[in-house]
């Protein structure tokens, strides 16, 4: 099944598509006719999971969006103090490309404007390899691939960045570039120059988001340290003189380039990138800000809101299958329900279904066999659920649903916002709905009889003809009606109960409330576990609907133990034995207890 993450991707790519304001980046020949069509938004998670639409493999130049990943670079070679001595770490309130230095130092104001990046990077160090070779090894190890650099955008770049060539002479005039600063130029137009695409851009955004470590390769691409400071200044100065728009619309960590790309982090949990070449006044992306603006509020991402991580939200996954069941069903019924029992899934969620947790279920739902019919998602240990959420649950029930699949919650508290779609109180009464559901997908009318005679119960399998017929002479016969009390807790032991037709619900109260233990129907049989507690009733029996009942009473059974013992010994050993087989069944898997 098609998660519905891409399908809201898809719709907001279609949507956008249709945004055709902005121009591609002038000051660059080689850039200066883009293609204002292209477009694609990826996200990528810190477990490495990719979510893309349009143009995600389509080569760009990653232009000021090296500017982090050289900062995180240049932060593990030097360290925070001596790189604060070089590059402030303030916004500057103008343009990119502004001369942003303060009067008495001549630092730049921070490392996402040109003047700070090419401070930035003049304290990357050579080592085995030369500094623009450790730059690009960087910013493969981060995107997870080998990425190369476009000499006609270098080119293109070196011809036209004279006021770069200006920022790089007042650098240092101060002695904030200690050398010639004509290498650190050159290095600086080839980080500029280098080609990536929308899912690169994705897989390094999920980098810094993940501690600096790759998601996919696992390796230590920047340290701690360095991705939490970079992580800062992206968020107050990653945008330039639009960074307070931003940090209140978006509320992300960022960074956009003149290329058409821009990237947004959430750290814990997720890198977005979106390519369209078309800039606002700001050097930003046009459909890249407007995406980002409606990606961050459809899913709940601004760091204030999205800030509260909490625990796994999945716990377990599992099928009724390994579930002890609470129903007793006949041989057959039993038989069915073990080939079919994979065919209808539990997922218990714990903790606040918030975008990350959210993503980790759809995924989880998406990804299930095809042969699966129902899905049960059990939300009683969930604290919070926002709006992505609700929408996301409610459109998963719909492919669901188009796939002939069906899910269904169980909500002790009902959340109001999933209040139309198919719940239960309790897993019990989950399980029951699916295995009933199962049994009449792929079994026969006899499997789930209405009626069934004395003669034909299971638990009296073991006897013959004579003592059934013998036993059913001293049974009383009754209609009960729905809701009626039949046993309470407590009560004397009151007889054996045969359910001829109709059904009865099983409880105990639990801190004042009534708590479903079991659902008997035609052919079952109750009453006889009072004898296992001292003589006393341990659960209420209710009728559930119109019931027809067959009862050898107490009475009845002391007077067959009088006239034929050896009847009455049989009759003990074959309830005895049909007692067990059910105790068995409900502890063959102490894992999922009955609840």
């Amino acid at each position: 099944m098609r998660s519905p993450i891409d399908n809201y991707l898809a719709d907001l790519h279609a949507d956008l598509l249709g945004l055709d304001t902005g121009v591609p980046f002038q000051g660059i020949p080689a850039m200066k006719d883009a293609d204002n069509s292209k477009f694609a938004i990826a996200i990528a998670t810190v477990d490495g999971h990719v979510y893309q639409v349009g143009d995600a493999e389509l080569e760009f130049s990653i232009q000021s969006i090296s500017k982090p990943f050289s900062y995180a670079l240049a932060l593990d070679d030097m360290g925070l103090e001596i790189m604060d001595e070089k590059v402030d770490v303030e916004p500057s309130g103008d343009a990119f490309n502004e001369i942003s230095l303060a009067r008495d130092s001549g630092r730049p104001a921070n490392a996402m404007i040109n003047a700070g990046a090419i401070a930035t990077i003049s304290m990357i160090r050579d080592r085995d390899t030369g500094r623009f070779e450790r730059l690009l090894e960087h910013f493969s190890a981060a995107a997870g691939r080998s990425l190369e650099v476009s000499e006609s955008i270098y080119a293109s770049e070196a011809l036209t960045g004279h006021r770069n060539r200006a920022l790089a002479y007042m650098l240092r005039s101060f002695d904030i570039i200690e050398t010639d600063p004509t290498p650190v130029l050159e290095d600086y137009f080839r980080a500029c120059s280098v080609m990536v695409n929308t899912r690169d851009l994705a897989m390094m955004a999920a980098t810094l988001a993940n501690g600096g470590t790759q998601p996919i390769t696992g390796t230590q691409v920047m340290g701690q340290e360095a991705v939490q400071r970079t992580l800062s200044v992206m968020t107050t100065c990653g945008m330039y003189d639009d960074a307070g728009s931003w940090i209140a619309a978006v509320g992300l960590p960022a960074k956009s380039g003149v290329g058409g790309g821009l990237i947004a982090v959430l750290p814990g949990q997720l890198g977005l990138a979106i390519y369209s070449p078309a800039l606002n006044p700001h050097g930003s992306s046009v459909r890249g800000v407007e995406a980002s603006e409606r990606i961050s509020a459809d899913m709940g991402l601004h760091f204030v809101r999205a800030a509260r991580l909490g625990r796994s939200v999945i716990r377990e996954n599992y099928s009724i299958a390994e579930v002890p069941t609470h129903i007793r069903h006949t041989d057959a019924a039993e038989k069915l329900l073990a080939e079919y029992g994979e065919c209808a899934r539990i997922i218990e969620l714990a903790g606040d279904l918030l975008f990350a947790g959210t993503e980790s279920l759809v995924r989880e739902v998406s990804s299930l066999d095809n042969d699966v019919e129902l899905v049960i998602l059990d939300l009683r240990r969930v604290d919070e659920i926002d709006k992505i959420a609700v929408r996301l649950i409610h459109q998963l029930a719909r492919e669901l649903s188009d796939e002939s699949r069906t899910l269904a919650l169980v909500q002790e508290l009902a959340f109001e916002e999933l209040s139309s779609l198919r719940s239960f109180p309790s897993r019990n009464e989950a399980i029951e709905w699916a295995q009933s559901t199962l049994l009449a997908r792929h079994g026969s009318p006899d499997m789930v009889p209405e009626t069934v005679a004395v003669r034909d119960f299971s638990a009296l399998a073991p006897l013959d003809a004579s003592d059934i017929a013998k036993l059913e002479s001293l049974m009383e016969e009754s209609q009960i009606e729905d809701g009626r009390i039949l046993r309470r807790p407590g009560q004397e032991f009151g007889g054996v109960y045969f359910i001829l037709g109709g059904k009865v619900a099983t409880s105990t109260l639990e801190s004042g409330k009534a708590v479903r233990r079991a659902t008997l129907s035609a052919g079952m049989t109750f009453g006889e576990i009072a004898l296992s507690a001292e003589g006393e009733q341990i659960t209420r029996v209710t009728a559930l609907g119109k019931l027809h009942l067959k009862v050898l009473s107490a009475a009845s059974i002391t007077q067959l133990e009088a006239e034929d013992p050896a009847a009455a010994l049989r009759f003990w050993k074959a309830l005895a034995r049909d007692a067990y087989t059910r105790v068995e069944a409900n502890i063959k898997d102490s894992t999922h207890p009955l609840n």
